[in-house]
């Protein structure tokens, strides 16, 4: 039988195609599980996703709204929160992605910066994602899964983590060329990961995106199917 994978859902989740995350985690032979403000429960689940969305109330870390953050959805965040403490006391494994990524970083007392000023890394009108490289450390999960230092990602943010803003229990995997975290993966946990970029979204194959994206899906799974022998860093 397949283990069960969490996925928040939110009523209103802009601009993300939720289906996208059930189909990869059904592709790498996991069960997706909506789990909704009603029944905030992790109990049968084995993993959690977080999906990309809204930005992240600034209140939780202290800073007041900049002027180009989008208006926040304290009940989203209180949800989604909840189940992220709770798979990070179990030590579920945790795959985080875009939104997701900040989420985890402010949930462990990190911040955001609210606002890139150039938009390198924002979807254009049409919809259509930004592309850009990214340097991958070695000796991290994220190195493992990919097995290179220079990969093209897809980019769909106005947010973002940056190297000061780290929260304590994260570390840096990945790194864009003008200063950003791409990806980050618990200290402690034994597989917490998370990508800035959306790897559920199987767009052009720019430079191996869509097998490198289906690597770590597969890489999430087998965390969540083999969990004793699922190594720490």
């Amino acid at each position: 039988m397949a283990k069960r994978v969490a996925i928040p859902r939110w009523p209103d989740v802009q601009l993300e195609w939720l289906h996208n995350y059930h189909d990869r985690l059904h592709d790498a032979g996991l069960e997706s599980v909506d789990v909704n403000v009603t029944s905030q429960s992790l109990v049968g689940c084995a993993g959690l996703l977080l999906t990309g969305g809204v930005d992240v109330d600034p209140s939780l870390y202290n800073e007041p709204a900049h002027a180009m953050a989008q208006t926040p959805v304290p009940g989203r965040d209180a949800f989604e929160l909840a189940l992220l403490r709770a798979a990070l006391e179990q030590d579920l494994p945790v795959l985080a992605i875009c939104r997701g990524v900040q989420l985890l970083n402010v949930c462990l007392g990190g911040s955001l910066l609210q606002h890139i000023e150039q938009a390198g890394h924002v979807a254009n009108e049409s919809g259509a994602s930004a592309w850009h490289e990214v340097t991958v450390e070695r000796a991290t999960k994220l190195y493992d899964v990919l097995g290179a230092e220079r990969v093209v990602v897809n980019s769909r943010h106005h947010q973002a983590v940056t190297p000061d803003r780290l929260a304590r229990g994260l570390r840096i995997t990945a790194m864009s060329d003008d200063g950003l975290v791409e990806g980050v993966e618990g200290t402690t946990q034994r597989w917490l990961v998370g990508v800035q970029w959306h790897p559920e979204r199987l767009e052009e194959d720019a430079a191996n995106f869509i097998s490198d994206s289906r690597r770590l899906f597969e890489a999430f799974a087998l965390a969540v199917n083999d969990p004793f022998n699922t190594k720490r860093k």
